[in-house]
């Protein structure tokens, strides 16, 4: 499992969530959907319609990989911080039962705002 304690901040990309389906629609339940996918150096981050899928990419082939589920219902606070001049990149952090703080950085040019209204659904 990621240690999220320590390496709170992902440097995210959005990526095609078609290019993520091979790796996750086995785990998928029926209803799940895949609504947006993000790729840093080697890792995943996968939002999808009941949870977020972390997948850490293990070992120098990479072959190996840890998954780790964050359910939707377990977030009891959220927050969005928008781009600015100078600090280019938004963040997203999610506060979880049992887990504490969770901190994704997106790269310059992703709309944290719409992205918001999207997970919002589903947390709320």
């Amino acid at each position: 499992m990621i240690d999220f304690q320590n390496a709170k901040v992902f440097k995210l990309r959005q990526g095609d969530v078609s290019d993520v389906m091979p790796l996750v629609e086995p785990m998928l339940v029926e209803g799940e959907s895949v609504f947006a996918a993000f790729q840093g150096i080697r890792d995943r981050v996968i939002f999808t319609t009941k949870r977020i899928i972390s997948v850490n990419v293990q070992g120098i082939t990479g072959k190996k990989k840890d998954f780790t589920s964050l359910p939707y219902g377990k977030i009891q606070a959220f927050s969005v911080e928008t781009a600015g001049t100078f600090d280019l990149d938004c963040e997203l952090e999610l506060y979880f039962s049992g887990l504490g703080k969770v901190k994704f950085e997106f790269a310059n040019g992703f709309d944290i705002v719409s992205f918001n209204r999207i997970l919002s659904s589903y947390v709320l």
